[in-house]
């Protein structure tokens, strides 16, 4: 049986609150659980000492036991000190990948790029052959002004 301390809601609409439970990993979110070993209530300040409250030695125990803490109570449980040191040590995930486009939106930016690279190539082009045919217009005025 795999064991999970996670979060469980309760509240009513609009108004959150959750008791942080450990629980069969395929118990429903807000289902049946084993213990329940703390609350959180994400409403309050984030410096109030009240928004989050657990019994840390059971939570320690619980992990003793093999119990996984979800990412939100694994950071929860590194704030809570047991004789001196962190029930869980927790770390900032590191995803570079998660905020690069997938690869039909890097498709469709290649084809803007390039479509729009060669409305720049055009739009050279037109400006240069203009350029280019006035002179030749500019010296048979010069001559006539001459005479």
């Amino acid at each position: 049986m795999s064991l999970k301390i996670r979060l469980a809601r309760g509240g009513s609409k609009k108004r959150p609150f959750y008791s942080i439970v450990v629980a069969d990993a395929r118990a429903p979110r807000d289902g049946r659980f084993i213990e329940k070993i703390g609350t959180y209530d994400p409403r309050l300040a984030k410096d109030s000492g009240d928004r989050v409250k657990v019994n840390a030695e059971k939570a320690a125990e619980w992990i003793k036991k093999g119990a996984q803490p979800t990412d939100r109570v694994a950071r929860f449980l590194s704030k809570v000190e047991v004789d001196g040191k962190a029930v869980v040590a927790w770390t900032h995930g590191n995803n570079p990948k998660k905020a690069e486009p997938g690869k039909k939106a890097q498709e469709r930016a290649k084809e803007r790029a390039d479509k729009a690279e060669a409305k720049a190539a055009a739009a050279a082009e037109a400006a240069a052959a203009p350029a280019e045919e006035a002179p030749a217009e500019a010296a048979p005025a010069e001559e006539t002004s001459e005479s």
